[in-house]
């Protein structure tokens, strides 16, 4: 190598490892730019604070356990299944540790779901949504969420509009605004929070693409009946007559089986060509941390096959690839058990007594494990406040586009919503 070429190559070598003086990296204290740092995008920013209400909530709650005890503070903030999984869990999980060596034991799976579990879940959905469902209209997915934001990926595109009964589930905004859907919240009438098919058609537009339904309801704990379904399924013939792309109707429906007083959850696939139905065992077996869910099409929609290409496309394409093997395999074997629903009514029936003593208003919830309770003064974030004062936490109803009331989740023991009575009635009194 001649003198030459040494030379430049020394002094390209120099330009990548010795910064010179003006581009030499500063401390952080020399920085002077007044430019405000984005390290996120602002959607991102925004969906971070429009959730931070029930992070606040649950980092409130440590601190309060930390501080007095966790028998003495009132924690009904979050939705978190705590009764225990049916006993045959057990017995399925011993049975795959037996086999845990085998190949393949626990490998990929077809990104729908294994075909024993569809075939599972297609049988029981049949019975339940009264159509003639099969396999190929059903894939497992991770979680209802997981199924809920592959089928958005799937038919949204940027502008459309979401209709959404409020209030509604919190999370629902940020999994449309993924792909540039915008949700549009309807109010229903309190105190009943009743499906109004009217307010509903008010708001349909040609950008609408979606009539999205959670029943049983979260926060209201309200089902919608089966008048109010079939109207809104006449409402959606009437806007899909000769529309080149159909609003569809998504139902979510995490908390089918858990409802009370005899009333049965109305079929919803039924109501449209373009209905889907969105799942999950979270629930019904508290397999919440198992990530096992479903989404089921009507047969009878049209091209019904490309429509099931894209939800498995999807699953694979947002990182999903397949929902948790383990999970699926616990499905299958517990899909006719289930937890112990009476639990939870009594439980539904202590903290009416518990509120109503208080002097708190609220429709009784005919489904979940919720209360939305009307905060008195109309302040509900003041009032979590003051609940929070005496330990007891609870979610502001801002944060399901309902200010004026706050969540209860009674999906805790009996005795922890018992012994909260004397605290609520310390804040009664104090109002």
């Amino acid at each position: 190598m001649s003198k030459e070429q040494k030379t430049k190559k020394n002094s390209a070598a120099s330009f990548y490892l010795r910064p010179s003086a003006s581009s030499a990296v500063k401390s952080p204290s020399a920085v002077t730019s007044p430019l405000r740092l984005r390290l996120l995008p602002s959607a991102v920013e925004s969906a971070i604070a429009g959730s931070s209400v029930i992070r606040k909530m649950f980092e409130q709650g440590l601190e309060l356990k930390k501080k007095f005890g966790a028998d003495k503070v009132y924690d009904f903030s979050i939705g978190n299944p705590d009764l225990p999984t049916p006993a045959k869990a057990a017995e399925v999980l011993r049975t795959l540790a037996d086999h845990a060596a085998d190949p393949m034991a626990f490998g990929y799976c077809p990104n729908a779901g294994l075909p024993a579990v569809r075939e599972a879940l297609a049988a029981r959905l049949a019975t339940e949504q009264c159509v003639g469902v099969t396999a190929q209209e059903v894939i497992v997915s991770v979680g209802a969420a997981g199924g809920l934001v592959s089928f958005f990926r799937s038919v949204l595109e940027p502008g459309d509009e979401i209709l959404v009964p409020s209030p509604y589930f919190l999370e629902y905004r940020v999994y449309v605004g993924h792909f540039g859907g915008v949700l549009v919240p309807v109010p229903m009438a309190a105190p009943s929070f009743a499906l109004d098919v009217a307010a509903l058609a008010a708001k349909v537009t040609p950008k609408t693409r979606v009539i999205l339904i959670n029943t049983p309801n979260n926060p209201t704990g309200v089902i919608y009946s089966q008048e109010q379904l079939a109207e809104l399924g006449r409402l959606l013939e009437k806007v899909n007559a000769g529309r080149e792309r159909p609003v569809f109707l998504l139902s979510d429906e995490p908390y089918r089986l858990l409802a009370y007083d005899g009333i049965t959850v109305p079929p919803v696939l039924p109501l449209s060509p373009y209905a889907v139905v969105v799942g999950s065992y979270s629930k019904s077996l508290s397999l919440a941390g198992e990530r096992v869910g479903y989404v089921a099409v009507n047969p009878a929609m049209p091209e019904v096959g490309k429509m099931m290409a894209a939800l498995t496309l999807m699953t694979r394409a947002l990182g999903f690839v397949n929902a948790p093997v383990i999970g699926q395999k616990l499905v299958l074997s517990l899909l006719d058990s289930g937890v112990d629903v009476a639990v939870y009514d009594r439980r539904r029936k202590a903290m009416a007594e518990v509120l109503t003593a208080a002097g708190l208003s609220f429709a009784m919830p005919q489904g979940a494990f919720y209360f939305f309770v009307q905060a008195p003064g109309g302040d509900d974030a003041a009032f979590t406040q003051r609940l929070a004062a005496e330990n007891i936490l609870a979610v502001p109803g801002g944060g399901f586009g309902c200010p004026g009331y706050f969540r209860v989740a009674f999906c805790v023991d009996e005795a922890i919503i018992r012994n909260s009575a004397p605290a609520w009635r310390n804040v009664a009194q104090a109002l």
